[in-house]
């Protein structure tokens, strides 16, 4: 069942995270599918521009079409990530998508809130749900580039001005999290301070988490073991998660991590199989092991055992 972001984010609230999960492919899609049941969870499926150009855009949401009648007890979010202006619309207008994210912090703040009431408005006129940015986060991710040195925290006292000039339903807030693989060194992580100070000033309203992999050290390993070049890759800490859900955090995106685990299990089933060039056998063992690491995902979210009082509030 594909359901609004705001109805999983009304039920989340200061309880758990909802796990907002990239995909590109039918493996992904299945593995993600089966992970979510196998752990009882609601969850949101992102598609980046990068993933609807990859092969088509309209070969995902058919898969997801399909997986939604494959998986009938699913109960889901569609979501575009980091969507510009016109490609916001473009999904607004399509009616597949449950929730856009327009990204366009990296305007001016006036500028921001502008181009996203635009978005929030067109999705508000089709019973759809819109993200916003503000701050900017670091790193990379398909078409964002962010360098360290012009990554901004959110301003927790702009962070009430712009919920209100924009009308955007839900705030993904920079707190210290990046793009892509290499998000800390040494001791760092997320600045509670920040966070605690955003839900203050917008009490009850959802805040999102993105760059939140969590880049396991025993994924990187396996990787460089099977023939890989990882070397300083660390995340964010699995055990920062409820707490920044207890501070209003409701949806945490989580890319790289499922992208390390296929490239773990392509490289570790190739490097054992040099023979093999039949893409189905690593796709049958990725299916698996994607499917373990959504459920153990879902399981530090505290969104796994979820699905049957989320089903109940949604018959309210």
């Amino acid at each position: 069942m594909i359901v609004t972001t705001k109805e999983l984010f009304k039920h989340a609230y200061g309880k758990y995270a909802v796990g907002a999960y990239n995909i590109n492919n039918a493996e992904q899609v299945m593995g993600l599918f089966r992970g979510c049941m196998e752990s009882k969870a609601p969850f949101i499926v992102q598609l980046s521009k990068g993933a609807r150009s990859y092969t088509d855009k309209r070969m995902l949401e058919a898969m997801l079409r399909a997986a939604d009648e494959i998986f009938p007890d699913a109960i889901f979010a569609v979501h575009l990530d980091h969507g510009d202006e016109a490609t916001c619309m473009e999904c607004i207008d399509s009616g597949f998508y449950s929730s856009v994210m327009i990204d366009a912090s990296h305007a001016s703040f006036d500028e921001n809130i502008a181009i996203t009431k635009r978005v929030a408005d067109a999705a508000h006129a089709k019973g759809l749900v819109a993200e916003a940015e503000l701050g900017q986060l670091g790193g990379v991710e398909e078409h964002v580039s962010v360098s360290e040195a012009d990554a901004k925290l959110t301003n927790p006292e702009q962070a009430k001005e712009f919920v209100e000039r924009s009308g955007c339903d839900s705030l993904a807030c920079a707190i210290g999290t990046s793009h892509g693989a290499f998000k800390f060194s040494g001791s760092q992580g997320l600045h509670f301070d920040v966070l605690a100070d955003i839900q203050k000033r917008l009490p009850g309203f959802p805040l999102v988490m993105h760059g939140s992999s969590s880049v396991p050290q025993d994924e990187v390993a396996r990787i460089n073991a099977a023939g890989g070049k990882m070397k300083g890759a660390k995340g964010v800490d699995e055990t920062q998660f409820l707490p920044a859900a207890k501070l209003g955090v409701t949806k945490i995106n989580i890319d790289t991590d499922g992208r390390l685990v296929w490239c773990r299990v392509h490289r570790e089933e190739f490097m054992k199989n040099p023979e093999n060039f039949d893409l189905r056998p690593p796709g049958k063992v990725f299916m698996a092991e994607y499917a373990k690491y959504i459920a153990h995902k879902n399981a530090v979210l505290g969104s796994a055992g979820q699905i049957d009082s989320i089903r109940a509030s949604l018959k309210k």
